[in-house]
């Protein structure tokens, strides 16, 4: 098992008490296994993500175990978390085009990467520049500032940079958000060939693409309210979904092809809940069709099916 994580619980610090981003997250990812992560804005979808390579300065790891090949990450200590990171675990961020410092030639930040891990760049040059190509970026990209390339040359560069080490793990957070349709595949493709070819071990995808995660996922995850809703192979998920958020999640996608006059989209009546306070039971039971007198009561995220997680009582 390359990721196991166990009753994760990290809350923000607010001045008017914690939010309860993470509570209560259980779940494992296997050698060479793309996961989409996915759920409304709100859902702990990037904390999760972020939770697993760094902690910000408002985030407060307040339970849980984080274990990858069988060792503990200590994701509560940013210094002791530094010799994990780009080696074992890294990340493609959030907003990643403009991740890169604007007054730094590419291959000056490149440099600048490889020292603050106390490797040689000239050693390491050979395989940049494969990588590169590999993306369909020329070498010649590396002498030039990032207000010189494109949104979507850019995010590749990013890509490149963040598996340079070959981590264990990738967290990649709306990683094709703001780019064009051909670009988002062509990204999304390329984040595949990275796992093939063993540049990146296992990888979550975080996205709010649902249609386009499917794609390249073996599995996805659904995220609601801090907590896990569902997790599932992809093909199982999106064609016989067992939870009502999910089932409502999918019904809000467009489908290609279908006139919408004849066959409206239906939204999610309501609002995610507030998580300063959240409420007792499953967290979705307040816009949920199916809830009754037992949703007041957390359901377990229990394996209904092989590979199938779900947290709700009428799952089963």
């Amino acid at each position: 098992m390359a990721l196991q994580v166990s009753d994760l619980r990290v809350h923000y610090r607010t001045v008017r008490g914690d939010v309860r981003a993470l509570d209560g997250v259980t779940f494992a990812l296997a050698d060479g296994e793309i996961t989409g992560l996915a759920g409304e804005s709100g859902s702990g979808k990037t904390t999760l993500g972020k939770s697993l390579v760094r902690l910000d300065g408002r985030m407060r790891h307040v339970g849980g175990r984080v274990e990858l090949d069988g060792r503990e990450l200590p994701i509560g200590d940013s210094a002791r978390m530094d010799r994990f990171r780009f080696h074992e675990v890294s990340v493609i961020p959030q907003y990643a085009m403009s991740a890169l410092n604007p007054t730094r030639r590419i291959g000056t930040m490149v440099r600048e990467l490889l020292r603050s891990r106390g490797i040689g760049h000239r050693a390491v040059r050979p395989e940049l520049e494969r990588r590169l190509r590999l993306v369909g970026l020329a070498p010649e990209v590396l002498d030039r500032y990032p207000i010189e390339l494109s949104g979507g040359m850019k995010q590749r560069v990013v890509m490149v940079l963040s598996t340079l080490l070959d981590p264990a793990l990738l967290v990649a957070d709306e990683v094709t958000s703001a780019l064009d349709v051909s670009t988002q595949r062509a990204v999304a493709e390329a984040l595949v060939e990275f796992r093939d070819r063993g540049y990146v071990r296992s990888m979550i995808v975080v996205t709010h693409d649902l249609s386009l995660v499917y794609q390249i996922a073996d599995s996805i995850m659904v995220m609601y309210g801090g907590r896990l809703a569902e997790k599932a192979p992809a093909d199982a998920l999106v064609t016989a979904p067992r939870h009502p958020y999910t089932r409502r999640l999918l019904a809000a996608l467009p489908e290609p092809g279908v006139r919408h006059e004849d066959k409206r989209l239906a939204g999610i009546p309501g609002g995610p809940p507030e998580l300063l306070d959240p409420p007792a039971g499953c967290r979705f039971r307040a816009r949920c069709p199916l809830a009754d007198d037992r949703c007041a009561e957390q359901p377990p995220f229990t394996e209904v099916a092989p590979a199938h997680f779900v947290a709700c009582w009428k799952a089963g």
